[in-house]
């Protein structure tokens, strides 16, 4: 299928991986309670691990990053999501070379860097953001643009911070137009003839949303806004497949065109080209972090102090009229990630590790991983030949047998030391 681009080996990796996701016959872990009058059991299965495809294992990557950012890596100061969009005639570019949409990004950050500098009139602040690289639109076509969290106005390597004053980012929007089409010709992409094309539209296509401003101890709107912009590229909530005509009809809560429709109707064949089309290549780095919030940035920080030796000191004043905050003696507390136990009481809002039966505290027990001993207990619990479960979904067990209630992540740090081996 044209349209949805090349077949990348990635894709085969990670939809074989995926189709594995949750399958005890792929191995498990056996979870026992603690409660000796009770001994309840039950198996979980290993998890993909997948990235940006599995939703059940990208909801936890979602839930990981937005805990990292909003404890260890954002400051008390406001921050604003943008969102930069690029015309449907350049989109095409970015869809046949996977490098273009990583240059699309340093477009973006350096047009944010300009327009800030530019506004509070400070040649020496710096930006802190994080960016995130969509290839995905509402109903899973190609659509490249971006999402960026940004810390709204600019440090100081005093580690002072002026806010930015309410501006139209229209300005933004222009900067930004250029230095992509700049960066397109740079590429080979397109020529002159056709940037004075596009600067003649009367809608250039480009488009720099900014969002509202999110007060510096809004510690959950931060939050929410990082868990939105990691999203997949696709829900399994808004799937309908139809088995008697082999159709996918895929909603969205938007309304487009003409005739108000909020649905998009695929055959099971182009649904699996349209979802597996945004699956990123293998070590591509779909979120960038820069400036102040930069790992280097970070890691300079953390081993000279908040500030850097012969910075001056904070003084209080004013650049074009911006409020300024003092966090040079702020440090993020640098929490640890959130364990897969916790990550499932944020995504299930149950605690996997509490038994349903008498309440007690469950335990990890054997990880089995030998294909024999996995068909000797499933095959003991009457599950060998069952359907097990799909990601991130409960499957109905025989009443003698265990209940299926979630992926593990064989990978999770700090599980309990094997309680019991099944022999």
């Amino acid at each position: 299928m044209k349209q949805y681009g090349f077949f990348r080996p990635v894709v085969d990796e990670v939809v074989e991986e995926y189709l594995r996701c949750g399958d005890l016959r792929e191995g498990f872990a056996r979870v026992r309670c603690s409660n000796p009058e009770c001994k309840h059991e039950y198996l979980l299965a290993f998890s993909c691990k997948g990235r940006w495809f599995c939703p059940s294992c990208h909801s936890k990557k979602t839930i990981r990053f937005a805990d990292d950012v909003t404890h260890n890596i954002f400051y008390p100061v406001p921050h604003r999501q943008f969102v930069f969009s690029i015309p449907i005639r350049l989109r095409i570019y970015f869809k046949y070379n996977r490098k273009l949409p990583t240059k699309l990004r340093h477009c973006a950050k350096e047009s944010l860097e300009t327009f800030f500098r530019a506004v509070l009139g400070l040649d020496d602040g710096i930006p802190g953001m994080i960016m995130v690289i969509h290839t995905f639109g509402d109903y899973a076509g190609f659509h490249p643009h971006l999402h960026a969290i940004v810390a709204d106005g600019l440090f100081r390597p005093n580690g002072t911070f002026y806010c930015l004053p309410q501006k139209d980012p229209k300005e933004l929007e222009e900067i930004f137009r250029s230095k992509v089409l700049a960066m397109l010709k740079g590429e080979g992409k397109i020529n002159q003839e056709l940037i004075e094309k596009l600067m003649n539209w009367r809608h250039s296509g480009f488009s720099v949303h900014a969002g509202n401003q999110i007060a510096r101890d809004d510690r959950n709107g931060q939050k929410a806004l990082a868990e939105y912009i990691l999203r997949n590229a696709f829900s399994e909530q808004k799937i309908t497949y139809f088995e008697d005509t082999g159709k996918v009809l895929y909603r969205s809560a938007m309304t487009h065109g003409s005739n108000k429709k909020n649905f998009e109707l695929f055959t099971a064949e182009e649904f699996i080209a349209a979802i597996t089309q945004h699956i990123p290549d293998k070590h591509f780095h779909m979120v960038g972090y820069y400036g102040w919030y930069s790992s280097r940035s970070r890691g300079d920080r953390i081993k000279k102090g908040v500030l850097r030796p012969g910075d001056e000191p904070p003084q209080a004043g004013n650049a074009n009229q911006a409020t300024v905050l003092d966090v040079s003696d702020y440090q993020p507390p640098r929490i640890p990630s959130k364990a897969w136990r916790d990550l499932i009481k944020k995504i299930r809002e149950a605690d996997p590790l509490i038994c349903p039966r008498c309440g007690h505290e469950m335990k990890i027990g054997s990880l089995v991983h030998e294909p024999a001993v996995i068909e000797r207990i499933l095959r003991h619990l009457g599950l060998w030949k069952r359907q097990t479960a799909p990601s991130g979904r409960k499957a109905k067990a025989p009443e003698h047998g265990p209940v299926v209630i979630e992926d593990f992540d064989d990978g999770w740090p700090g599980y309990q030391e094997p309680a019991f081996v099944y022999h």
